[in-house]
């Protein structure tokens, strides 16, 4: 039994990313965020492992890199990741926790800033 429960995270995470991005245009809005809101998030939610810089550190890979891309981890894969942990898939780095009182509305601000900063470097 206990070990049926722990396959139902990592099952949802690998259908959500094999189903791809989809149409962003579809997805709801964030929220009531502006537009620095997901940047300022990333830097107290996420850039201890993933970097400021979104290049990773010794915890954490990095987010601009073409495995993360909106085709190969879609944005509900970011949310499942970070409201329920991740287990470690790509990288050695070990699974990642879930991140604690985090809201899909910050996470998916987040994954905003995520996308255009990827936008940015050529990511798409």
């Amino acid at each position: 039994m206990r070990r049926s429960l722990l396959l139902v995270p990592a099952v949802a995470t690998v259908l959500l990313v094999a189903c791809g991005g989809g149409d962003e245009s579809t997805r709801a809005p964030a929220g009531p965020f502006d537009g620095t809101a997901g940047s300022e998030l990333y830097s107290q939610a996420c850039a201890t492992c993933h970097g400021e810089d979104l290049r990773g550190t010794d915890q954490g890979p990095p987010f601009l890199n073409p495995i993360y891309e909106p085709g190969h981890h879609a944005d509900q894969a970011f949310v499942l990741a970070a409201m329920a942990g991740a287990r470690a898939h790509h990288w050695d780095f070990g699974n990642m926790p879930p991140i604690e009182g985090i809201t899909q509305d910050q996470v998916l601000a987040i994954v905003d800033y995520v996308r255009e900063q990827q936008r940015a470097a050529g990511i798409e």
